[in-house]
C-alpha cells in the first residue's frame, strides 16, 4: 500500500511541474515581480517596491561595476541599506528592457537571468542579473538580487 501512496504523490508532484501552463504563468508573475521591482526602484516607490520581497533573513543584495562591488545580507539590513535612497532621489522615467536569458522554476523557488538595459538622463551600464524567488502563499517575492555591469561598454 505505501508503494502506491508514494507514487501516487511523485506523480502527481511530476504533473504539476511537467504543466506547460502552470509553468508559463509562473513564469509570466516571476517577470512580473522583477519588472514591478525594477519600476519601483525608478520611480522611488519604497511601499511598492519593499512588497516586491520576501522580508527573510536569507535575503540578499549586491551590485558591482569597474569602480566599486557592494552586498547587504539580510532583510533587515538590505531595507535599511536603501533608506537614504528612497528619501533623497527624484522619480526617474526610464525606460527599463530586460533581455531574458534563463528561468528556472524548482517548485516553489525559481532562478531568473537577465540583461538589464536602462535608458534615461543619467548613464547607466547594462547589467548581467541574476534573481532568486520564493513562491509562498501563491506569490512570488525576490529573496536575492545580484547585478554585475557589463564592461567593457559596447
Amino acid at each position: 500500500m505505501k508503494p502506491n501512496i508514494l507514487f501516487s504523490m511523485v506523480a502527481f508532484v511530476a504533473s504539476l511541474t511537467a504543466n506547460p501552463v502552470l509553468g508559463q504563468a509562473d513564469e509570466a508573475a516571476i517577470k512580473e515581480v522583477i519588472a514591478q521591482e525594477t519600476y519601483s526602484y525608478f520611480t522611488v516607490d519604497r511601499k511598492n517596491w519593499e512588497n516586491c520581497w520576501w522580508k527573510v533573513p536569507h535575503a540578499y543584495w549586491s551590485y558591482a561595476d569597474s569602480t566599486w562591488a557592494s552586498f547587504v545580507d539580510g532583510w533587515e539590513a538590505i531595507n535599511k541599506n536603501f533608506d537614504h535612497y528612497f528619501k533623497t532621489a527624484r522619480p526617474s522615467r526610464a525606460e527599463i528592457t530586460n533581455e531574458w536569458k534563463y528561468v528556472k522554476i524548482y517548485g516553489n523557488s525559481a532562478y531568473v537571468r537577465f540583461i538589464q538595459k536602462v535608458k534615461d538622463e543619467i548613464d547607466h551600464d547594462d547589467t548581467s542579473q541574476v534573481r532568486v524567488l520564493e513562491k509562498k502563499d501563491g506569490k512570488w517575492k525576490i529573496v536575492c538580487v545580484s547585478a554585475v555591469a557589463i564592461y567593457p561598454k559596447k
